[in-house]
């Protein structure tokens, strides 16, 4: 089995919180990330996909074709954005990195036919990372 991973950027900014809590709950749980005005991040996104290499192609997949779905899928609708207000497809959702690895895998996982999707890494800092093996 090989692995084949791409790795992608956005810049989003979000607020961690919960609407069933108060803000000094909110503050308890999420601290500074539950800054009413929100925060920022420069975000790298992994998504590795596995399979056998094509033995006319030598390749699991295209990664400018990986690359393609990725920013059309993901990148077009976060890049830039607030998490929690511009992004259809994280309403009702905490934009953890976590949440954002889960709903991430359900959007790509039925776009990529060439492989299979082995994983989401999503990092919002040098030091803070998450990854999701559906």
């Amino acid at each position: 089995m090989i692995y084949l991973s791409r790795k992608e950027y956005f810049c989003a900014s979000h607020r961690l919180f919960n609407e069933k809590y108060d803000d000094q709950k909110n503050m308890e749980v999420f601290g500074k990330c539950s800054n009413p005005a929100g925060h920022g991040h420069n975000y790298e996104l992994i998504v590795t996909i596995v399979g056998e290499p094509d033995p006319e192609t030598g390749m699991i997949m295209d990664l400018k074709k990986l690359s393609d779905i990725i920013k059309r899928e993901i990148i077009d609708k976060v890049d830039h954005k607030n998490l929690n207000v511009d992004v259809d497809f994280l309403k009702g959702i905490i934009p953890t990195t976590e949440n954002l690895a889960i709903v991430f895998w359900k959007i790509l996982e039925p776009k990529i036919t060439q492989g299979k999707l082995y994983s989401i890494k999503i990092s919002e800092t040098e030091k803070n990372m998450t990854e999701f093996k559906g």
